[in-house]
């Protein structure tokens, strides 16, 4: 973390937050340790959508369902973990014997950790200069695109038709570190796709990318 830390020029006070925030619950059950990372990613989270808000809203002119398209591109899970391989903080990440891959899903969380680290300890402007630094540079390269948001394409399609669609959890498994989530969208209560990921968020975007390819009839977007 130093080279990171040095580059941002980010002063740590409190090193104990900064191991929680890379702590993965299988390696805090398998040492005892008291806390995860999950505390932290909440607020991270939180943290991260609004300095993004914040920026689109000052920066681009476009009607709100549009930003709001444009900001779920770079706080998805595939964004996050590109920001966490490229600054190389994956390596850092503690987690139990057991888990031999780290999923893409825990490098995402834990990039919103250490943001909610950085808040906790020096502020939110510091935060968002941090955040801006990292994503920014992504916003305007118009060769990046990290997300295509197939639950805003699906509500689009359907609206026209004046259809209803929903989206239920049917299944949740596996252990609390490691859950898998299946989701399925109905469309007039019929299953038109079922997702399966480690998020109900990204199960959810899998399932109507289904759906839309059967809407398509088949054929990829």
């Amino acid at each position: 973390m130093k080279e990171f830390l040095e580059k941002y020029n980010i002063i740590i006070r409190n090193n104990k937050l900064y191991e929680t925030a890379l702590s993965h619950a299988s390696f805090v059950n398998e040492h005892h340790k008291k806390a995860d990372y999950e505390r932290l990613e909440f607020l991270g989270d939180a943290v991260l959508e609004l300095v993004v808000s914040d920026y689109l809203y000052k920066n681009i002119k476009a009607k709100e369902g549009e930003m709001t398209k444009i900001r779920a591109s770079y706080v998805c899970e595939k964004a996050l973990y590109s920001y966490m391989n490229d600054l190389d903080l994956i390596k850092y990440i503690k987690v139990g014997n057991g888990e031999t891959d780290v999923k893409e899903s825990i490098v995402a969380d834990i990039f919103e950790s250490i943001m909610a680290v950085i808040y906790l300890e020096e502020g939110f402007e510091k935060v968002k200069e941090v955040i801006l630094s990292i994503i920014v540079p992504y916003i305007k390269d118009p060769e990046v695109t990290f997300f295509n948001d197939y639950k805003s394409i699906l509500q689009e399609a359907l609206q026209s038709d004046k259809k209803s669609f929903v989206y239920e959890t049917v299944d949740e498994s596996g252990p609390a570190h490691d859950k898998e989530f299946t989701v399925q969208v109905k469309i007039d209560n019929i299953v038109f796709g079922t997702g399966k990921a480690s998020s109900k968020k990204e199960a959810a975007q899998l399932a109507a990318k289904e759906a839309l390819k059967l809407l398509a009839g088949g054929k990829d977007e």
